[in-house]
């Protein structure tokens, strides 16, 4: 038995990953403000003996004897990180900042779960961890964007400097039960426009791509970067190589709801990726992992899901 933290743990993924570490039984510490987080999501995880929750803001400093630390704090729907840019950002920067002094103090192994936005609009395709990215530093995107690139050189400082034992995976898009059905994402609001029958929004003409992920996938692939030897730090991409445009998504969505919406088209908003693709080589090398579900497959559980919400 391990105890481990779980900043933003009453998140979407969060959710999911304390679910899964407590079921391996580890004692588990899920750290939330609820800010984009639910006690709904962790609600069936209350009455385990080897699950703890406590509201806190990881912008401040958190104490506590600890194995492992899941940094997972921010808000990753653009609904939200950019409706208070200034709160994403400290999150970011001050969440890693106390997280890290809190691994150097108990020597614990701590793991960061960036993003793909760190690529920003990409000029490489497929994605390779190699790739600098390119990012607007002065956008509406870039509090969620620059604040996890800062967060990742935090990271890689304490390292050097401290011999703290850090991890950091790039997260791509991720779906799944558990979202929010109003947090803005291309998967969530293109089911619940569906479930409801109203038009089907797209930004821009529908050909930008992006690369969609089950979020059992992504919780596989955190588990094995955690547990992977100190000689690899990452950052490593955990996501699926499978690329859909947002137009083929749309009748996909349609399809499988038997939804009577149309599709309608809008301007696409500032520094929005045109193309979003996962290179997994170094994923399948060092952490012998690959995703298994299928879209239609994690589609379909995810659709499931939120006909329960309506």
């Amino acid at each position: 038995m391990k105890r481990i933290l779980v900043t933003g743990g009453a998140g979407f993924i969060g959710s999911h990953l304390c679910e899964r570490l407590v079921k391996e039984g580890n004692d588990v510490i899920c750290l939330d403000n609820f800010y984009t987080g639910s006690k709904e999501n962790v609600w069936h995880l209350l009455g385990e003996h080897n699950f703890e929750i406590v509201r806190h803001d990881v912008c401040q400093p958190y104490w506590a004897e600890v194995d492992e630390i899941y940094n997972l704090a921010c808000p990753a729907s653009p609904v939200y990180y950019q409706n208070d840019p200034i709160q994403t950002t400290k999150t970011s920067v001050f969440g890693a900042y106390h997280m890290l002094g809190l691994a150097r103090r108990t020597k614990c192994k701590i793991l960061q779960t960036s993003t793909s936005e760190v690529y920003g609009d990409p000029t490489v395709h497929p994605q390779p961890e190699s790739y600098w990215g390119n990012v607007n530093t002065i956008g509406i995107r870039s509090c969620y964007d620059e604040g996890k690139r800062c967060a990742e050189t935090m990271f890689f400082d304490y390292h050097r400097l401290h011999g703290v034992r850090i991890k950091v995976i790039r997260i791509f898009n991720t779906y799944g039960p558990r979202m929010a059905e109003n947090d803005g994402r291309v998967v969530s609001n293109f089911i619940m426009q569906a479930l409801r029958n109203e038009d089907i929004t797209i930004y821009g003409d529908g050909t930008q791509t992006r690369s969609f992920q089950y979020v059992s996938d992504l919780i596989e692939g955190m588990i094995r970067m955690m547990n992977s030897g100190d000689d690899f730090l990452g950052p490593v991409n955990i996501g699926n190589p499978g690329e859909f445009t947002m137009l083929e998504l749309a009748e996909k969505v349609i399809a499988m709801t038997d939804s009577k919406s149309k599709i309608v088209f809008k301007p696409l908003p500032s520094d929005d990726p045109k193309m979003r693709r996962p290179d997994i080589t170094l994923a399948k090398a060092k952490l012998d992992w690959e995703p298994k579900v299928k879209l239609d497959e994690g589609l379909q559980k995810t659709i499931e899901y939120f006909k329960t919400r309506l």
